[in-house]
């Protein structure tokens, strides 16, 4: 056994002891090979039935990136501009300032957020997003992105577009611009821009396969909880995240481009490998070199002090500051079912780690010891 391996896999063992994850699929990659696999725990507990490593896991905000590289593909064959108003093709999405005016807001706003959009989970009781009953793109209570998006159309932006950053709904928006510009639907470009290109079977909008589809679990004071539908992860300042599983299942509900995606840990490992090596079989390096690079600064605190954020994730710029072992330029995110990813380009290292605990695989404890064990 490699010093790797075990690091790795004492790391792993110790959550599932603590019973802070119930499973996951764990995939290093270093210069291009990889260097560990392994899949730990149960993909459904109560069934006793072991995660597997082509387990479907919902990916929730993972989606984000691979929407990202979507995105960029199109600009690419100038399908849309990345800094032309959204208003050319979103004839029915006007949000307004808070003084009434409409600013222009552009694709590169949305993928970035900066847009002035937010997330509801992240507002407080009384928010308009709660009043107007907008959807994250994690629950079902809306059926149509059109009706999701009129109802944010209603809420007043957070800011002007390009102000400042905050993490929010820009992707379902940047979702349906790719649709509006293109003519097609969004599962079927990223068919066209990821799925086909990179060979991959699984990622998609709604589940192809229920026996490998993992079940989720929230993990509360007693320890992991298998989520209901829908299901409320409440946190200390009052506001909450909705969760509806079956999303994953329902072909009725609209492809949410900011969480609503399904997929492997090893397609998720491709698109971060296919990034890191200059965007290979997607991209332009120009392209996969905007993404993973600084295009908000980490006075936004975009993941937290010293980090800023490129497109599809965010960028490290001070790895003492922001108290990682990752080197400057490190490119990570998550997804609130329980995920975590990073590419570190100086040390070649790609690291995925998909869970079904939220969110502890998303930015706990667990989630952090697996990353140092990464790197010794």
């Amino acid at each position: 056994m490699t010093a790797l391996a075990a690091r790795l896999d004492a790391a792993i063992d110790a959550a599932l002891e603590a019973e802070r994850l119930v499973g996951c699929v764990v995939l290093v990659a270093v210069d291009g090979a990889v260097a560990y696999a392994r899949a730990a725990g149960m993909r459904d507990r109560e069934a006793g039935a072991p995660m597997q490593r082509d387990s479907i896991f919902r990916l929730a905000s993972v989606t984000k990136t691979f929407v990202t590289a979507a995105a960029m593909r199109l600009v690419e064959e100038n399908v849309v501009g990345l800094d032309e108003p959204t208003s050319l093709w979103l004839t029915r999405f006007h949000p307004l300032l808070p003084d009434g005016t409409e600013p222009d807001m552009t694709l590169r706003h949305l993928l970035t957020h900066t847009s002035g959009l937010g997330y509801g989970f992240a507002q407080q009781p009384g928010h308009p997003y709660h009043a107007l009953g907008v959807s994250d793109g994690l629950d079902s209570s809306v059926e149509t992105l059109h009706e999701n998006l009129d109802r944010l159309a209603q809420a007043p932006l957070h800011f002007a577009p390009g102000e400042r950053w905050e993490y929010g709904l820009s992707l379902d928006v940047a979702g349906h611009l790719l649709e509006a510009s293109s003519g097609v639907p969004l599962i079927e470009i990223m068919r066209h821009a990821i799925i086909e290109p990179l060979g991959l079977h699984d990622l998609g909008f709604v589940a192809k396969d229920l026996h490998r589809l993992v079940v989720p679990y929230a993990l509360d004071a007693s320890g992991p909880v298998r989520m209901t539908d829908p299901y409320v992860l409440r946190y200390e300042d009052g506001t909450s995240t909705v969760f509806s599983p079956s999303r994953a299942t329902s072909p009725q509900l609209y492809p949410s481009g900011g969480s609503g995606m399904v997929g492997t840990a090893d397609e998720v490992l491709k698109l971060l490998e296919a990034l890191r090596r200059d965007g290979q079989g997607i991209l332009t390096p120009d392209s996969a070199g905007q993404m993973m690079s600084m295009q908000v600064g980490p006075e936004n605190e975009c993941n937290g002090p010293g980090w800023g954020f490129g497109l599809g994730g965010a960028v490290l710029a001070d790895p003492a500051v922001a108290q990682v072992p990752h080197s400057p330029g490190t490119f990570v995110w998550g997804g609130a079912y329980g995920h975590h990813w990073f590419v570190d380009p100086a040390e070649r290292i790609t690291t995925v780690i998909l869970t079904n605990t939220a969110p502890e695989g998303m930015d706990g404890p667990s989630a952090a010891a697996i990353t140092q064990a990464v790197y010794g």
